[in-house]
């Protein structure tokens, strides 16, 4: 029970930090898909990829407001929104990258994890603002 106490102390600090990397790897992903699949994407493929790249840093955004936020007020409902954020990003970003670059075509049924990605980026939106609400409570 301590080591999950000490483990929820931290949460404001694991979340900034997943945040500046995933923020980080938003940029890299961004430039590598300007600068290297322009060149062997079709446009609406390009289109698609670049629609991960700028949701996934929103809510890399998103997640270090999280963490902010869960300092002044640590409760289950922020943490839970933080993680919705992450897993927002692998599912609809990460799909959305997987369609770009294997090509929607062959692999259509990627196209259906897309949208559980965004519904977990609405419930962490919605998690946030019950969060925030919510106030302190641990």
């Amino acid at each position: 029970m301590r080591a999950l106490l000490k483990s929820l102390k931290n949460m404001d600090k694991k979340f900034l930090i997943t945040a500046a990397w995933l923020g980080a790897l938003s940029v890299a992903l961004g430039a590598f898909g300007a600068h290297t699949l322009k060149e062997y994407l079709s446009p609406q493929s390009l289109t698609i990829y670049e629609t991960g790249v700028r949701y996934q840093f929103y809510h890399a955004f998103a997640l270090a407001l999280t963490g902010v936020l869960y300092k002044n007020y640590p409760n289950r409902k922020i943490q839970l929104a933080g993680n919705l954020f992450i897993a927002g990003i692998i599912f609809f970003s990460g799909s959305l990258y997987a369609l770009s670059v294997l090509g929607a075509a062959n692999f259509k049924w990627i196209g259906a994890i897309t949208p559980i990605g965004g519904v977990f980026f609405i419930a962490g939106w919605i998690f946030l603002a019950m969060g925030i609400k919510t106030g302190k409570q641990e």
